[in-house]
C-alpha cells in the first residue's frame, strides 16, 4: 500500500470526533427552536366568567392546546382589562391582542356597527347569522368596513341567544313596556325606547345587584340559557316569550398588527377554534332555550298576544330604513336582510312559519 493511502489510527480517530462534534452541534441547535418564547395574546370577551365558560373557553383552551407551545391566548372577562364601551380602541391600540364582542356595544367606529348584537327582528333562529355573513354577503362588507378605519381586523361572526326580557314585572302587554328599566344594548335599546322602555347601561357585573336594588326592572340582553348559567333567574320573575331578535350577532377582532404577524398555520388554528366555539353555541343555545323554559322552574313565561306584537315587528320594519338612510353601506346591509327575510318567507317552513 502506498503512503499516500495509509491512514494512521490516530488520525482516523482524530477525523472521526471531528465529524462526530459537528453532528452533536447539529443536535444541540435543533432544539433551539423549540425553546423561544411562545407568542402571548391577551383576549378580552364581552362575556362574563360563568357565560365564557361556554360562549368562549372550551375554543380558547384548543388553540393553547393545539398550539403545542408556539402561541399563548390569556383569555379575560368582561370588563377585566378595559371597560367594555372601551374594546375597540384597546385592541386597535395594542393594549390586547383579540376581542370577542358585537361591534354595537364595543363601540366600533364603524357605520355596521348597528348591525351586531341584536338588530330588531334582523334573525329569527340562530342559523340565520352564519347564513347571512357567510352566504348573503355580509362577511364581504364587514372586511370593508374594518379596512377603511385599520388598526383592527374582523376576523368572524357567528350567532348567539335571542334577546328576549327577564324581568321583576310581568309583561303581557305593550302597555307593561312603558318605563321599564332595562340593560340591554345600544341598538336594540333605541328600538325599544319606542315602546317606553328605559335603555340603562352598566357595567355586566352589577347587573345583578341593580336589580335587587331596583335601579333595573330586569335585562333585555340575552335568552333564557344566560338568564340561568349568570345567575339572573334569582332575581327576576318573569320571562317574556316574545324576542326582538332570533340571535344575537358576535364577532372575533385582532390588533392587525399582531395578525398580519401571525404565521399561516396559527392563523389557520385560531379560525379553526372560531369556527368550533360558533358550532358549540349552536347546539348549547338550541338545547338550553327550550330546556329551561320547561324545566327551568324559577320564571314564570309571559306571552304579548301575537296581534299586538306585529305592531313591534312592523315598526321595526321603519328602523330599517331610518339605518339605511345613514349610509350607502347600510343601505346595502338593510337590502340584503329584505331579501333574506323574503326568502325565507318564500321558503315556507322550517325556516319560516306563518
Amino acid at each position: 500500500m502506498s503512503d499516500a493511502r495509509k491512514i494512521s489510527k490516530r488520525k482516523f480517530l482524530t477525523g472521526a470526533a471531528g465529524v462526530a462534534t459537528a453532528a452533536a452541534a447539529t443536535t444541540v441547535a435543533a432544539p433551539y427552536v423549540k425553546a423561544q418564547s411562545p407568542i402571548k395574546w391577551r383576549m378580552q370577551t364581552y362575556a362574563g366568567a360563568a357565560l365564557g365558560e361556554h360562549v368562549i373557553k372550551p375554543s380558547i383552551d384548543a388553540f393553547n392546546k393545539a398550539a403545542n407551545g408556539a402561541m399563548e391566548i390569556e383569555l379575560y372577562y368582561a370588563d377585566q382589562l378595559v371597560p367594555q364601551g372601551e374594546l375597540f380602541r384597546a385592541v386597535q391600540n395594542g393594549t390586547i391582542d383579540a376581542a370577542q364582542s358585537d361591534d354595537d356595544s364595543m363601540a366600533s367606529p364603524v357605520d355596521v356597527a348597528v348591525f351586531g348584537a341584536y338588530f330588531p327582528f334582523a334573525s329569527r333562529y340562530s342559523l340565520d347569522v352564519p347564513a347571512l355573513w357567510n352566504w348573503y354577503g355580509l362577511k364581504e362588507i364587514w372586511e370593508e368596513a374594518y379596512n377603511e378605519i385599520g388598526g383592527v381586523t374582523w376576523l368572524s361572526t357567528g350567532s348567539w341567544d335571542p334577546c328576549n326580557i327577564a324581568s321583576v314585572k310581568p309583561i303581557k302587554s305593550l302597555e307593561d313596556l312603558k318605563g321599564l328599566r332595562l340593560y340591554t344594548f345600544p341598538t336594540g335599546g333605541r328600538f325599544l325606547e319606542r315602546f317606553g322602555v328605559v335603555s340603562v347601561t352598566l357595567p355586566y357585573s352589577d347587573v345583578e345587584v341593580a336589580i335587587q336594588t331596583g335601579e333595573l326592572d330586569g335585562v333585555g340582553w340575552s335568552g333564557i340559557t344566560e338568564v340561568y348559567t349568570v345567575g339572573w333567574s334569582n332575581v327576576t320573575k318573569y320571562y317574556l316569550t316574545n324576542n326582538i331578535s332570533g340571535a344575537w350577532a358576535g364577532s372575533y377582532f385582532a390588533n392587525t398588527e399582531k395578525w398580519n404577524a401571525l404565521p399561516e398555520h396559527l392563523k389557520t388554528l385560531f379560525n379553526l377554534c372560531m369556527d368550533s366555539s360558533h358550532y358549540y353555541r349552536q347546539h348549547w343555545y338550541w338545547w338550553g332555550e327550550a330546556h329551561y323554559r320547561t324545566t327551568g322552574g324559577k320564571l314564570e313565561l309571559t306571552t304579548i298576544p301575537e296581534a299586538e306584537w306585529a305592531t313591534v315587528e312592523a315598526e321595526a320594519l321603519k328602523f330599517w330604513d331610518e339605518i339605511a338612510a345613514k349610509s350607502p353601506r347600510n343601505a346595502r346591509v338593510v337590502e340584503i336582510l329584505k331579501k333574506y327575510a323574503a326568502t325565507m318567507k318564500a321558503a315556507g317552513a322550517p325556516y319560516r312559519f306563518g
